[in-house]
């Protein structure tokens, strides 16, 4: 049984892959109001995590012993997907 490895996301910052609910693409999914309330909610709970002070390309969203937090990253959806893929990209 896989027991899962951890998926470089930028910076400095790793996420455990079997935590991870969702990697979505900022700029297609934040149009929605769910979405935006999503990370509005994340973000007034303290549970929104800035991997970089540069422009968002995607959010993570994991959940681990039953709390949920949204990773901001720099590196496209794309680019995440295909690390993800590849075995973690570290």
């Amino acid at each position: 049984m896989n027991k899962g490895y951890y998926l470089h996301i930028g910076n400095n910052y790793s996420v455990y892959t079997p935590d991870i609910v969702g990697i979505f693409d900022m700029d297609n999914t934040t149009v929605g109001s769910p979405t935006k309330k999503l990370l509005d909610n994340a973000e007034k709970e303290k549970r929104c995590i800035y991997t970089t002070y540069e422009l968002p390309k995607s959010f993570i969203i994991t959940v681990k012993n039953g709390k949920n937090f949204v990773y901001i990253s720099q590196l496209s959806a794309a680019t995440l997907k295909k690390r993800l893929l590849s075995g973690g990209g570290l």
